[in-house]
């Protein structure tokens, strides 16, 4: 079992580097025999490339579905924020303890309609990550996207939320500031509004802190996320002592796209760029964004009272 990503994928990163290599080389030449022959060999190259990302996603497994939810080089939820929004506007802090960036907020435009957008921020290298809590939010992350969600429902925006975590924090200072019941009423708040919700699992999709901001009138899901109640790795741990059985747990819990559609967990699921949202980040955001639009648009059209009933009818009908 593939420990990583980068481990699961060394074969094609190896070959890609030898590939900027080869392009490198022949910008370099001088010689034209020389230079047409690096060139040759690099499309020869190339089209390995693609042959082995053509096979390899041909027959993805559950556990290939986390890695690549996981992968480093994915967009995460600011690249999309940047790209999708204009005049994103990030507020912070949750009035009663501080700042937990871990979660970030704000109101925003799309294409010319106010929302208010909430999602997991990951980091791109070990003082983002450490800055960022490595995406796992603490209460005062929950209770500042509360304190928003409640903003928006006062002044009528929609919400967008973009989920992107391997869960809330466990440790010892979040459960003492009361982290179980921050998750349970920020679900409760998403429950509760009566402005139009859509929620978009982005990469991991992470217990209880994915579902405190997902709980949403239509839930999106990217192509190779993961959403489950448990980490693979912990299921392992619970079920067989050991976290070497994470791929047979992401099996058996049916934690990818495809099977969360088809159990109605989510709405909807989102394409993504054949070898995954990295690959083509321009084109997994410009599916996202039009999926969102597309789906607020049918909101649109539904009163606040047909807004909560539909909400509820959702959930209640999962299972």
């Amino acid at each position: 079992m593939a420990k990583s990503w980068r481990e699961w994928m060394k074969p094609l990163i190896e070959l890609e580097e030898l590939i900027a290599k080869l392009k490198s080389a022949a910008a370099r030449e001088t010689d034209p025999d020389k230079q047409e022959d690096l060139r040759s060999q690099t499309e020869q190259f190339e089209k390995r490339r693609d042959n082995i990302i053509e096979l390899m996603f041909s027959r993805l497994g559950a556990w290939e579905e986390v890695l690549l939810a996981r992968a480093d080089p994915r967009p995460y939820t600011l690249d999309y924020v940047n790209s999708i929004f204009t005049e994103f506007t990030e507020l912070d802090g949750d009035r009663r303890m501080g700042a937990d960036h871990a979660i970030v907020a704000g109101p925003a435009a799309l294409d010319g309609r106010p929302v208010m957008v909430v999602g997991h921020q990951k980091g791109r290298n070990i003082q983002e990550r450490t800055y960022r809590n490595f995406a796992m939010a603490k209460p005062e992350g929950y209770r500042k996207a509360i304190r928003l969600m409640q903003l928006a429902d006062r002044f009528g925006l929609p919400v967008v939320s973009l989920v992107d975590t391997s869960g809330a924090f466990p440790g010892v200072q979040a459960e003492e500031r009361g982290q179980a019941e921050a998750i349970a009423r920020s679900t409760e708040q998403c429950l509760a509004m009566g402005v139009p919700m859509i929620a978009a699992v982005v990469g991991e999709g992470g217990s209880g802190g994915a579902v405190a901001i997902a709980a949403a009138n239509r839930v999106l899901m990217f192509e190779h996320a993961v959403y489950s109640v448990i980490s693979p790795e912990g299921c392992a741990s619970i079920l067989w002592r050991t976290a070497d059985k994470a791929a047979d747990a992401a099996e058996a819990m049916k934690v990818t796209a495809g099977d969360l559609l088809a159990l109605g967990v989510v709405d909807r699921m989102v394409p993504e760029p054949l070898g995954g949202a990295h690959r083509a980040p321009a084109e997994a955001i410009g599916n996202l964004k039009a999926a969102i639009v597309e789906e607020l648009d049918g909101l649109a059209k539904l009163s606040a009272a047909q807004i909560l009933e539909q909400r509820r009818a959702k959930f209640l009908a999962i299972g």
